[in-house]
């Protein structure tokens, strides 16, 4: 795999990594994506929630948590409160409901504050992906195993690479908060 290959799979890696951050950060809508760090102690052991039970959001404001076996819905709504969402999920019998209360301004703001300091920090590690990748390339022309053409070459590559994918960032968060400032 060429230097340049490796940039790129290791960006696409960050921004992923960005992505699910996003998911994770609240909106004034239901998102079943908020539960998927939440784990569950249930059988003597941690287990993601995903994996006992489904998440829907059958209305704007609510989520419903339907566990696979019945019997754990008890652990999955204690798991749930101690995941520190501040959300108060309500056993159902069988299933949990949860409403979403709606966002104020300051806390829209605040998750909005958060986002933005994550897309930071995503950019951080791209450009720190650059400049290993770029000192990689400097140590082959170093030793004389690529040219300065080539090496001029995949410098750019790199570059070009660390411009689309902070662009890709900024994009993501204006889409982000803009579904976050919307009441």
């Amino acid at each position: 795999m060429s230097i340049t290959d490796q940039t790129k799979a290791k960006m696409q890696a960050a921004i992923e990594h960005f992505k699910q951050e996003l998911k994770n950060l609240r909106t004034g809508r239901a998102n079943p994506a908020i539960l998927d760090n939440v784990f569950v102690e249930v059988y003597g052991t941690q287990v993601r929630l995903k994996e006992l039970a489904s998440v829907a959001a059958p209305e704007p404001r609510q989520l419903l948590v339907t566990p696979f076996d019945r019997s754990t819905a008890g652990a999955v709504s204690k798991g749930i409160e101690k995941a520190n969402l501040n959300l108060q999920p309500m056993l159902d019998g069988t299933v949990i409901r949860i409403n979403i209360p709606p966002m104020d301004e300051s806390t829209r703001k605040e998750m909005v504050k958060i986002g933005k300091r994550k897309a930071e920090e995503t950019k951080v590690t791209i450009r720190e992906i650059r400049r290993k990748n770029n000192e990689i390339v400097r140590k082959q022309k170093a030793d004389s195993e690529i040219t300065e053409d080539v090496m001029k070459k995949q410098e750019k590559m790199i570059q070009d690479f660390t411009d689309q994918f902070c662009k890709e960032i900024d994009d993501l968060m204006s889409v982000k908060e803009k579904e976050i400032m919307t009441v």
